[in-house]
């Protein structure tokens, strides 16, 4: 959500972000919203004062026994005329509510300019992509050859964009899981929080998938929507409250059953598991002071990699370009890991922060040591990782000739001593 005041001193300024994202001008619209709750507001008042002035006259007609009925009918129709203008008033303000809503976030200076993805910019390597002595598979040939990944069966129970995960597999989602949560809250300073997969209208709006982007979200039948990410309820914990500056940061991670529509994918990864309607991550979110958030995107990002230097999966970061940032973030990472099967880096962590715009929507502050008044907090949050991609990536890149898939050495603890993936999930030592 956007500072109508600021907009109202920097229209030009605005306009030129939006035109930066590839949008159209917004700020006459906005401002003529403004000047017209302005407006009603100042009628509104003007209409009051004068109907405080004409019941001071009430009183002393009253007083000296001369007829007040003509001023008493005036004081009547003030309030109706009062009321009038508050209802434009309100109706006003919902519609610049409503308008305001609807516009992304502005774009931090150091942000690539470019339309979509071609532009984005390569931060670094890390790794070497594995070039493997025989010709490398695609997770979901892998999977199915052992037996262990079953999209037909996932069909029949749900539809397309679902699968089974069984013995070995099932076992190294739920270890990769609880490898990232003990990273993050043993070394890298997260929480770990279980919340509600569901959650009410407010909570989305807060975060800025509502209401522009319902259609990629799933909603119950009594109202609540099924969370398309962590991000959603972990940010929404400080909705509407102020803080104490010596509370901040706040780092909080969990791992949720994540569920989206995936209305614009037609044709994108319709086979295997890059992108499904269900799927598991382990998330990241911070809330700190706005002098703070630059480098806590750096160190949000770096905690995101570490997971994958951990696995020795091969990865680039990049930042993405002005026309590929989501709607909510002024700046945002990206790490895409290396898959041997498509010969190609895909993302698995996506990082940003997203400055005062989800504590504006959310109403989060803070109030500052020393100060009577409060600010609005920063919000960030990341992957850390999209569990299923992070599957998909071992099984690509720790693949054998003869079928088998190799385990990496930080992940046998948790997958119970099992080094060797084979069809029928026996342990291999």
């Amino acid at each position: 959500m956007h500072d109508i005041k600021w907009i109202r001193d920097n229209p030009d300024t605005f306009d030129a972000g939006l035109k930066r994202r590839g949008a159209a001008s917004e700020s006459a619209r906005l401002l003529t919203l403004d000047q017209a709750r302005r407006d009603a507001l100042s009628q509104a008042q003007e209409i009051q004062t004068r109907r405080n002035e004409l019941s001071r006259q009430v009183g002393t007609l009253k007083r000296s026994g001369e007829d007040a009925s003509e001023v008493i009918e005036a004081v009547s129709q003030s309030k109706v005329q009062q009321a009038e203008a508050e209802d434009r008033a309100r109706a006003a303000e919902a519609e610049l509510e409503a308008a305001l809503a609807a516009i992304p976030n502005m774009l931090a200076a150091d942000v690539p300019d470019g339309a979509d993805d071609t532009a984005n910019v390569e931060i670094r390597q890390w790794g070497e992509p594995k070039v493997l002595d025989f010709t490398a598979k695609e997770h979901f040939d892998i999977g199915e050859a052992l037996g262990l990944m079953d999209f037909d069966r996932a069909a029949k129970l749900s539809g397309a964009r679902f699968v089974v995960l069984m013995g070995a597999l099932a076992r190294m989602e739920r270890a990769l899981a609880a490898f990232m949560l003990d990273l993050h809250t043993g070394e890298n300073g997260y929480t770990e929080v279980n919340p509600p997969a569901l959650v009410r209208d407010s909570a989305l709006f807060g975060t800025g998938q509502l209401p522009k982007f319902g259609e990629d979200l799933f909603r119950t039948g009594d109202d609540f929507w099924l969370i398309p990410t962590a991000e959603v309820p972990l940010t929404n914990l400080v909705a509407e409250e102020i803080l104490d500056e010596s509370e901040l940061p706040v780092r909080r991670t969990a791992m949720t059953w994540c569920f989206r529509a995936e209305a614009g994918a037609a044709g994108k990864d319709t086979r295997g598991m890059i992108r499904q309607h269900q799927f598991s991550k382990v998330e990241m979110v911070s809330i700190v002071r706005p002098d703070e958030s630059e480098a806590e995107l750096d160190r949000m990002t770096a905690c995101a990699e570490e997971v994958l230097k951990r696995l020795d999966l091969p990865f680039r970061t990049v930042v993405l370009s002005a026309g590929d940032t989501g709607f909510a973030a002024r700046k945002t990472h990206d790490v895409e890991v290396w898959l041997p099967g498509q010969q190609r880096y895909r993302e698995i962590s996506s990082c940003s922060n997203c400055g005062d715009f989800q504590a504006r929507r959310m109403k989060a502050r803070y109030r500052p040591e020393g100060e009577k008044g409060t600010r609005f907090v920063h919000t960030l949050n990341g992957s850390g990782l999209a569990v299923g991609r992070t599957l998909i990536a071992v099984l690509e890149n720790y693949q054998r000739a003869d079928g088998l898939v190799d385990i990496p050495t930080a992940l046998v603890p948790y997958m119970g001593g099992l080094e060797v993936i084979e069809a029928d999930g026996s342990r291999s030592h």
